[in-house]
């Protein structure tokens, strides 16, 4: 990983990704080291994740898989490093061949990185290479979130969503985006919300594939009930029904990364087996997927996705985003304040939240509100087409509008 020397404090630093060849033979012995546990005959996914499958992903890993030439996918693009509170903010920054393109800042989540986005940001700055509109090009800013992968490790405490947002905004600032559309999903849902209530002189829009808080988190009762037309009764329902599953299920990862994420960054940073079984076990449970994760999402794709989080060594850093916004003050602990920024929402049937739009209301400016019929926690991986035009259509809409 190359960049050149700073120049100055706003200085924007061209960068390339070019891994050591003894980064790749370590992880290569690291795997041929493997300590394997032992597992309960026929329990499937429910214990976590199969030894049967992740031997055969890890065979795959270490014998087929070709870092190399996803390092060469991701070089297509122009990257950066700069800069911002104290922090390294790498990102990509893929302009439009349309001159008067709209700039839109794209935010990943966990355990996401920019490898989320290889297959929108061709459609969205050059639509008309990919049989769109022209007129519906942006010029697309890719950041990695300060403490994950290129971006990371974070150096200081206190990085959340609304840091980041801040951040965010500077960023769009030094590349000369005074007004800006944001769109994101899991932390980049939290953090693109938060750049439109924070800077609403400066964003346009805010295109959504997760709304946090918008779920039906208690179980309703029949005078709420009552208060729904027959559709939004069984929506939320069904959102409850999701919610407690999950909560009962699916949380301890989210408690672990806020409460210990140092803990488990010494086995994360340690194992790469571990660190596989990690992320891959949330690419199964959230995308929509009948079994494995790869009826969902590309298996290579995925693979570098771990390998930015593995030979950046920076689990435990992308983690401390929990950890921060479980014990924020101040503005960032208010996620309920509501944001004046037009706000779009993306639904996706197999996204671990099924938002209720009178509850989104309560904080958002819905302007656009789409259920698709399939996709889920993943969407720019799953369905990249669908939200590729999703974002446009939203952002088409605002034109319109002014």
């Amino acid at each position: 990983m190359t960049s050149s020397p700073a120049r100055t404090a706003d200085s924007i630093r061209p960068f390339r990704l070019d891994i050591p060849q003894s980064d790749l033979d370590d992880l290569h012995e690291r795997l041929d080291r493997t300590r394997w546990p032992d597992e309960l005959p026929g329990t499937g996914w429910a214990y976590g994740v199969p030894a049967d499958y992740l031997r055969e992903l890890h065979h795959y890993w270490r014998n087929t898989y070709d870092w190399r030439a996803a390092e060469a996918q991701l070089n297509q693009w122009p990257q950066f490093t700069t800069t911002i509170d104290g922090s390294t903010v790498h990102f990509a920054h893929v302009r439009s061949p349309e001159p008067d393109a709209t700039p839109l800042i794209i935010t990943h989540g966990w355990p996401g990185s920019i490898v989320e986005f290889l297959d929108v940001v061709g459609p969205l700055a050059d639509p008309a290479a990919h049989g769109g509109d022209p007129a519906d090009a942006f010029h697309v800013v890719v950041p990695s979130i300060p403490g994950f992968g290129l971006s990371g490790p974070a150096a200081e405490t206190g990085w959340e969503a609304g840091r980041v947002a801040d951040a965010w905004a500077e960023l769009m600032r030094r590349l000369g985006y005074e007004q800006f559309g944001a769109q994101g999903g899991d932390w980049g849902a939290a953090i693109s919300r938060e750049l439109g209530r924070a800077h609403p002189d400066r964003v346009i829009g805010v295109h959504l594939n997760l709304l946090p808080g918008a779920q039906q988190a208690t179980e309703p009762t029949q005078d709420e009930l009552d208060e729904l037309g027959t559709e939004e009764q069984e929506r939320a329902l069904l959102s409850w029904r999701r919610w407690s599953e999950w909560s009962r299920e699916g949380t301890g990862y989210a408690v672990l990364h806020s409460t210990r994420p140092q803990t488990v960054a010494y086995a994360l940073s340690d194992s790469p087996v571990g660190q596989l079984a990690w992320i891959v076990e949330k690419f199964q449970e959230w995308t929509d997927s009948a079994l494995l994760p790869e009826e969902a999402v590309d298996r290579d794709r995925m693979l570098t996705n771990v390998m930015l989080y593995w030979l950046t060594g920076t689990a435990g850093s992308a983690a401390r985003i929990y950890y921060e916004r479980a014990h924020a003050t101040g503005r960032v602990a208010r996620p309920d304040e509501p944001s004046t920024a037009p706000t779009a929402l993306a639904l996706f049937p197999a996204e671990l939240q099924i938002p209720l739009r009178h509850k989104a209301e309560r904080t958002e400016n819905i302007v656009r509100w789409t259920e698709l019929d399939r996709g889920g926690h993943f969407a720019a991986m799953e369905e990249p087409d669908l939200l590729v035009e999703d974002v446009r259509a939203f952002f088409r809409q605002l034109r319109q509008k002014g």
